[in-house]
């Protein structure tokens, strides 16, 4: 990727983020920062980068440039609560989604059910018809909450739990670059374990998602073990067999963090057990499992999309791994309670993006 556009997806995180902490310095503000926190990573940054990874390009194609300037101002829409226009939007989003995924796969998904087809092929798919679904049914339940009222007396059944759902097929392509650094193999047990994993996280995530609407909570935690136990699968088969290079250390450090939530989730879950839950009372942790996931999981897979054809880079991934960890479970959870630490965290996140997305990579010649 160029830097020019390294700048420009640079530069959507570091909003994303700030955006987060905006409560701080706006604190009267009559609108929700946490939908501009959420859309600018997840849809804006992220989406865009998976149909760019898709379109396998040197730069943005007009689609993939167009569905960021789309999202941009869907987001600012969603963020203003001003809704006609932004469901028009998000239909126009996901037919580009869908013309760039049947463009690169087929209309119907045939490929999850082939044998043949390879496992990091299965996640791509199912990020992109994620991506797409996610903004179909965003729209649906803004229809019904802002307009229709048909479906009533769901607390759950609410705009931001359905656009938090945007960070799904982050986690997706992340998996995706997962086992695409795995070699493929004759063996049935590992092509068992590598096919039951791709099924065990996107039926799971799907069940997890309809056990959250309808408030059933030992059904969450019954599937968040599930979740938990494949996730365990996944490192170790991807420890074995993974190859032995850099990205494999940064993609390590990403299934820390999905375990990391996991068992955050698992916690939370439990919390709301307690006859002493409250609404809010644990925020500290829920913000905490969300920035692990957000700014710790999917962004691991997000900048190897990014520096694909750099690695390896100039840079020794251990302690950028450990400052990442420090800055992602230490410095953003406190700085949504405290307004100089947020300031500390911005700064740090900003050192951790930039060694990722700007160290020197690799030439191709040396490569070769």
């Amino acid at each position: 990727m160029n830097t020019p556009l390294k700048i420009l997806f640079f530069s959507y995180m570091m909003l994303a983020l700030a955006f987060g902490f905006m409560h701080h310095f706006i604190p009267d503000s009559p609108y929700t920062f946490e939908r501009l926190h959420i859309f600018l990573f997840n849809l804006c940054s992220g989406g865009t980068i998976v149909l760019y990874y898709t379109e396998g390009l040197k730069r943005l194609s007009l689609k993939s440039a167009g569905f960021l300037v789309i999202a941009t101002v869907y987001a600012i829409l969603v963020f203003l609560e001003i809704y006609k226009p932004a469901i028009l939007l998000s239909i126009g989003l996901a037919i580009i989604v869908e013309s760039i995924r049947i463009k690169r796969f087929s209309l119907f998904p045939v490929g999850f059910f082939k044998k043949s087809e390879p496992v990091y092929e299965k996640f791509h798919q199912a990020s992109l018809l994620c991506l797409s679904m996610g903004l179909v049914i965003s729209s649906m339940v803004i229809l019904n909450n802002e307009y229709f009222h048909i479906i009533k007396n769901m607390p759950k059944l609410q705009l931001n739990t359905f656009f938090l759902g945007f960070s799904f097929p982050l986690s997706l392509i992340t998996m995706s670059m997962i086992f695409s650094l795995m070699p493929e193999s004759d063996e049935s047990v590992v092509i068992l374990l590598k096919n039951f994993g791709f099924w065990s996280v996107n039926l799971g995530v799907i069940i997890f998602f309809l056990f959250i609407i309808f408030e059933r909570l030992f059904p969450q935690v019954i599937v968040t073990l599930v979740l938990f136990f494949t996730v365990i699968m996944i490192f170790f088969l991807f420890r074995k067999l993974g190859y032995a290079w850099q990205q494999k250390n940064f993609l390590s450090s990403g299934i820390g963090f999905l375990i990391f939530t996991a068992v955050t989730g698992i916690l939370y879950i439990l919390f709301e057990f307690s006859p002493e839950y409250t609404q809010g009372k644990y925020t500290w942790l829920l913000k905490l499992h969300a920035f692990a996931s957000l700014y710790g999981w999917n962004i691991c897979g997000l900048a190897i999309i990014l520096r694909i054809d750099d690695f390896p880079l100039k840079l020794h991934s251990g302690k950028v791994v450990c400052f990442h960890w420090l800055t992602v479970i230490i410095l953003l959870p406190l700085g949504i309670f405290y307004t100089p630490v947020s300031i500390i965290a911005l700064a740090s996140y900003f050192i951790v993006l930039y060694l990722i997305l700007f160290t020197q990579g690799t030439p191709v010649s040396l490569k070769e």
